[in-house]
């Protein structure tokens, strides 16, 4: 048997008053993602703790089954995905040029997603692209628009603060060490060597020509550098070697294309189109047709965007758009006994509010041949609590999995050195002489 696990990034939400009261995905017309929950075994999930309002990168890392101290760094992720070349001992962080003006000696931020044309972005881009101090490197590679990521080369540690507030009106914030490795010298160096280079970049744009011309418009200065979780790689176990699955990743986004390399997933790059729907289907199609592979992730992002809009109408739309293409789930999917069919998001965003995103759990739905069906017969985040999986924390999705492919090991049994869940382990066979 293999997995196909269907991740709806924000699928999760609150209640509305203008849906009478209820999430949108309750209020969404979902024909087939409640039969598929009527197939099923169904339940809540959060890939952490209740509450607690996790970003895609890491809670895909937990849902996959590593520790969040493992977690190498959105910065790191990312960079890979965008295909740069970040080597171990280096440091990537998120970063973006924007507009700042100067108050009581700090950096208010004004303007943290400035409207500028390609041309422009990349002169400024390029104007902040290297800076050197103290035997540490810093480069600036553009990625999308005004955003990048800045690379550090030398004795450096990803154990710093955001200096990005996000939050228009706030300041600029200081890069410190975190506090658990504030006497770190690699910590606190880097912290400094940022630090300066943020005020140099401030400097740097502020006197370009291209920001005369700006202000002589009327527009607002990109005077500024924003940085934000910093990340470095380090060595992990891959996918298959933690769980025994070779995994495939199917998804559009640079952040979880870095995160199945990070596992060491293969990874497929799709493209997001007006029609969510319809890509939504060509993915399952495509994951459906992969048999070489044990384990498939198809994700999409489209209903994490649609929370992003705060308008709960908007992303009502959009999952019933996505639950158009599930019929594809149900007369094909569905009835393949050598497939366990995994529905579920990997944290809420909520269509209200000012969270990024929103801590609640998400609705979980399992089908396959070795599930016990519960009588849940609507897929929404109230109606599957009542099912038979209960609340699913973190790597128990990954050990449920292993349960419900008939691959799990009898706790203790040891047919490897190491302690795998799944079987059969990597053993070497006794030889006669």
């Amino acid at each position: 048997m293999r997995c196909i696990l269907l991740l709806l990034d924000g699928l999760g939400d609150r209640s509305h008053p203008v849906l009478k009261g209820r999430t949108p995905l309750q209020a969404a017309h979902t024909p087939n993602l409640d039969a598929i929950a009527a197939r099923g075994m169904n339940g809540l999930f959060h890939s952490h703790l209740q509450g607690a309002a996790l970003p895609s990168e890491l809670a895909h890392f937990i849902m996959f089954g590593y520790r969040i101290e493992e977690f190498p760094g959105r910065g790191a992720v990312e960079a890979l995905g965008e295909g740069l070349d970040i080597r171990e001992g280096e440091v990537a962080l998120l970063s973006r040029i924007f507009s700042v003006s100067e108050a009581e000696n700090s950096l208010i931020l004004r303007h943290e997603d400035p409207a500028l044309d390609r041309e422009s972005c990349r002169i400024f881009q390029k104007a902040v692209g290297h800076f050197r101090k103290d035997g540490i490197e810093a480069e600036f590679r553009p990625t999308q628009g005004i955003g990048g990521i800045l690379l550090l080369r030398g004795s450096v540690s990803s154990a710093v603060t955001d200096s990005n507030p996000i939050i228009e009106g706030r300041p600029l914030m200081e890069v410190l060490p975190l506090r658990s490795m504030a006497e770190n010298p690699r910590a606190r160096k880097t912290a400094g060597f940022l630090n300066a280079y943020l005020r140099w970049s401030y400097r740097t744009l502020s006197e370009h020509p291209l920001n005369s011309k700006r202000l002589k418009k009327g527009l607002p200065p990109i005077n500024a550098v924003g940085t934000q979780r910093a990340g470095m790689l380090g060595r992990l176990p891959s996918f298959a070697e933690k769980w025994g699955l070779r995994g495939l990743m199917i998804a559009s986004g640079a952040v979880y294309q870095g995160i199945g390399q990070v596992v060491g997933m293969e990874t497929l790059k799709v493209e997001d189109s007006d029609d969510p729907g319809r890509d939504l289907r060509q993915r399952l199609e495509m994951a459906h047709k992969a048999r070489a592979f044990d384990f498939i992730h198809v994700h999409t992002k489209a209903t994490d965007e649609a929370g992003h809009t705060r308008d709960p109408l908007i992303k009502k739309r959009v999952i019933e758009a996505l639950d158009t293409a599930l019929d594809y789930a149900v007369e094909e999917i569905l009835p393949d006994e050598e497939v366990l069919f995994v529905v579920t998001a990997d944290h809420s965003t909520a269509s209200s509010g000012t969270m990024i995103h929103t801590g609640e759990n998400v609705p979980l739905v399992m089908n396959g041949k070795y599930i016990r069906r519960d009588s849940v017969r609507k897929f929404d985040e109230i109606s599957c609590a009542t099912g038979g999986l209960s609340l699913v924390r973190g790597r128990e999705l990954m050990y449920l999995i292993l349960n419900f492919l008939d691959r799990g090991k009898l706790w203790g049994l040891m047919d490897s050195p190491d302690d795998q869940p799944f079987t059969p382990g990597r053993y070497s066979p006794l030889r006669l002489d």
